[in-house]
């Protein structure tokens, strides 16, 4: 494994450079901003870059980025003190391979990296539960949104565009083969799933969401 690492503290970088050496692992050099970073692994190449996130110029996400844009194998770890759920949902959806802490055991840390060689994610212990219950959650409002956007038929779009041109009920039947208490039916249907109290604030709300032109 060749590996780069990122880090703003030299005496952190130096002593985990010999860590990783002593453990025959190939450091091939090592960058103290994201700007830095970002030079240095296209000059290098490396297989693995670990990373901190808050640095100086570039902060890491926005780094790996950018190194991740270039040269797309490259597999980023966020080697960090921060435990913010936001620093971690944010480096995952951007491409880490992994998101390690420096309070991290080192023989667990090593078995981590061990596990990143094999095509696992490389994770501390208790985050891959954040992050499953985050895209979890995210995955809940996706569906909700498709449902709520999904309730009306294509009948009742084809009757909600018509009626929004101003046509009466009666006319808008006549355009579509319908009787007019069934045009009824099918607004009373609409104006009850959009919680709307009329014509006006169904027909501006189906413009507003892009349901009708």
């Amino acid at each position: 494994m060749k590996v780069m690492l990122v880090d703003d503290h030299p005496l952190f970088v130096d002593g985990l450079r010999n860590l990783l050496r002593a453990h025959g692992i190939e450091v091939l050099g090592t960058a103290h901003d994201g700007l830095e970073a970002v030079d240095k692994a296209c000059a290098l190449r490396p297989e693995v870059i670990l990373m901190d996130i808050r640095m100086p110029k570039l902060n890491g996400v926005e780094a790996m980025r950018l190194i991740k844009n270039k040269l797309p194998d490259v597999k980023v770890v966020m080697l960090t003190m921060s435990a913010d759920d936001e620093d971690l949902f944010e480096a995952i959806k951007s491409g880490a391979c992994g998101y390690l802490l420096k309070t991290q055991d080192t023989e667990e840390f090593f078995s981590l990296l061990q596990e990143l060689a094999h095509g696992e994610a490389a994770l501390s212990p208790g985050l891959a539960t954040r992050i499953l219950h985050e895209f979890g959650r995210q995955s809940e409002a996706v569906e909700k949104f498709e449902k709520e956007h999904a309730i009306i038929s294509p009948r009742e779009i084809q009757v909600l565009t018509l009626v929004a041109q101003g046509l009466t009920y009666k006319e808008v039947g006549a355009q579509l083969c319908l009787a007019e208490r069934t045009i009824k039916y099918h607004m009373g249907e609409i104006l009850a799933r959009l919680h709307a109290q009329n014509r006006t604030e169904v027909v501006e709300y189906a413009r507003r969401e892009g349901l009708i032109k």
